[in-house]
């Protein structure tokens, strides 16, 4: 074992998490990359709360000609870039060390400034709006406009959706309020909750937190996912009266901002956004809802391979094959992650291998360090990948699927302007899930030893399972809980329990046994505070696989047109540029695709069995 071999392996399980500034420099991000010192960025937030009022000199004036509307989207561009920078930089500054709260500050004070330049630019679109269509139709068609033309052409498609002037200001200054139904209940759930310890499998006590629990729901020991989710789902049945409020706090002001818009539902309000017509989601939704029997399958697969009388909600998440790849160390995870995305292609593989060599990716736990992973970054920045690195295969994937995140931020803001350089989340889960993809399909092409296929091959369905069948019930409950709110509906916490456990049964089949703890799954769903956002996953998943197929199967062409659409960012409707990219959402093609892999997968580990 090499040196760097041992010590990463070292720093991706040592028992105890290092202080961060033991960590070797190469295993951290760069974000001097962004401002060089704390001191650069006060500079630059001066500097934004300073240039918020030049913005009022053109209030009243946007229809006077290009020139003066030029001088405004410039100047407001100026700012919002500024401002992306400054957020970011102290929110991931922020997630480096937790407890230091030296850092905590300022991510709160751009929060506090984002909301003002909100305040600041919400005259432009209602005073646009106001204008005579012809003097809209010049300015579309204006040369020297045309890095703003989507943008104009989307205020006239909701343009009977914008207010007055007065109004639009009024709805800038809820944005504060309007987060406090996810602030409350992301404070009651990562600070205020107390989860009962449980016995590990050595039999001994051990505190529980979230995502301990989450982790010890994958125990191959029996007792200790039952005791896992027994303590996982305690205190939301203490405090469901409290999760109850903060929920119908986000139904009540999803509703509040439809109505004032004047959309007829929410679901509405929210996919217009992204021009994403309604038949979209229910088409997602009546597609999977009809095709519950693989499901149903596997969970009897899963039933028998666990050697169980009854499958209980604790038995899905435990691997059916225990982890037969062992340790791999984050050198050993870089080279895997070159090796199985080389279909992209050589030109996206180098960026890859540059990025990592110049500090895009945060490694390795470390005191006081936010969970989780995710990849950030924004105009004008390189991206950015946090990473909790662990030596697993898992983790590999995670790093695999951000890096997708990551290149196509890449490609989208090398390519693009700033009006139209950041893409929309309904394609942004394409990217990463297709590395995913694509990843996996490699490794398996080059796996035949039965365990370690047997493993893979599990991996496949519970992407499956969990990004497809498992969003596409939470969009249906999301569907019917907001209907209910519109109508008058049942949305008491026992109203939520009850339609949470109707849709397990009909999802996961007679065969498993919906625990009654379960039925306060759905006040654990941080996603729901966003609303209608989940099904984005089930839709980039599917469109994912579609894209990686052809990838490996048709080679140049279908890269092309991938690598093509990775360049697009913004600047079209999303369903037009995955058409682009060779994948029409607006069918029901690529949902029944991805079925159609579940079943062939469960054909192919029954046969291994």
């Amino acid at each position: 074992m090499t040196d760097e071999r041992k010590l990463e392996t070292e720093l991706g399980r040592s028992a105890v998490l290092p202080e961060r500034a033991a960590l070797p420099e190469k295993y951290k991000w760069k974000l001097e990359d962004i401002y060089p010192s704390a001191e650069k960025w006060e500079e630059a937030f001066s500097a934004v709360r300073q240039g918020l009022p030049s913005l009022a000199a053109c209030q009243g004036r946007l229809g006077e000609g290009v020139g003066i509307l030029l001088e405004f989207f410039r100047a407001r561009d100026e700012l919002s870039i500024t401002l992306g920078k400054l957020f970011v930089y102290a929110n991931m500054k922020s997630h480096e060390d937790t407890a230091e709260s030296k850092y905590q500050g300022p991510a709160n004070r751009i929060s506090a400034l984002s909301v003002e330049f909100s305040a600041a630019v919400s005259f432009a679109t209602p005073e646009l709006l106001a204008l005579p269509e012809e003097k809209l139709a010049e300015y579309i068609n204006s040369p020297v406009l045309s890095e703003y033309a989507f943008g104009l052409k989307e205020l006239l498609r909701q343009r009977s959706h914008v207010l007055s002037e007065k109004e639009e200001l009024l709805l800038a200054k809820t944005g504060d309020m309007a987060g406090v139904a996810d602030n409350a209940f992301s404070m009651l759930t990562n600070a205020d909750m107390k989860f009962p310890p449980i016995k590990d499998e050595n039999d001994c006590e051990v505190e529980i937190s979230e995502e301990r629990a989450v982790s010890y729901l994958r125990s191959p020991d029996r007792r200790v996912r039952e005791e896992a989710f027994a303590s996982l789902y305690h205190p939301y049945e203490e405090m469901k009266n409290t999760l109850g409020a903060t929920f119908d706090g986000m139904l009540k002001s999803s509703r509040f901002y439809a109505d004032v818009r004047k959309y007829g539902s929410p679901l509405e309000s929210e996919l217009d956004g992204d021009n994403i017509p309604t038949s979209v989601y229910d088409n997602l939704i009546d597609t999977l809802e009809g095709s519950l029997a693989p499901m149903y399958r596997y969970m009897k697969l899963r039933r028998k391979m666990l050697a169980l009388e009854e499958l209980h909600m604790y038995d899905l998440y435990v691997p059916l094959v225990k982890d037969p790849f062992g340790d791999i160390a984050w050198s050993e995870a870089k080279e895997m992650m070159f090796s199985y995305l080389a279909p992209l292609g050589e030109e996206y593989l180098a960026q890859v291998r540059a990025g990592l060599a110049e500090g895009w990716a945060d490694v390795f736990p470390n005191k006081g360090k936010r969970s989780g992973a995710y990849s950030w970054g924004t105009y004008g920045t390189h991206p950015y990948i946090f990473m909790n690195y662990t030596n697993n295969l898992n983790d590999v994937l995670t790093l695999v699927h951000e890096m997708g995140h990551s290149m196509h931020s890449w490609y989208s803001r090398r390519s693009q302007p700033y009006p139209t350089a950041e893409y929309c989340i309904f394609t942004a889960e394409v990217a990463s899930t297709t590395n995913e993809v694509l990843f996996l399909s490699g490794l398996l092409a080059e796996t035949e030893e039965r365990t370690k296929r047997l493993y893979l091959l599990n991996r496949r369905l519970e992407n499956i399972r969990t990004t497809v069948y498992r969003q596409t019930m939470f969009a249906s409950f999301e569907r019917e809980v907001h209907k209910r709110a519109a109508e008058g509906g049942d949305t008491t916490p026992d109203g939520l329990k009850t339609l949470w456990y109707e849709l397990n049964s009909k999802y996961y089949g007679p065969d498993t046994i919906i625990d009654e703890a379960l039925k306060m799954e759905w006040a654990r769903i941080p996603h729901f505070y966003s609303p209608f956002y989940v099904y984005k996953y089930a839709t980039g998943f599917s469109a994912a696989t579609a894209l990686a197929e052809g990838i490996l199967t048709k080679g140049e062409e279908a890269r092309s047109r991938y690598l093509s659409f990775l360049t697009k960012g913004g600047s079209d409707y999303p369903i037009e540029l995955l058409k682009g990219a060779g994948v029409d959402m607006s069918t029901q093609e690529p949902v029944k695709a991805v079925v159609k892999q579940f079943t062939e997968t469960l054909d192919e580990i029954e046969k291994l069995l």
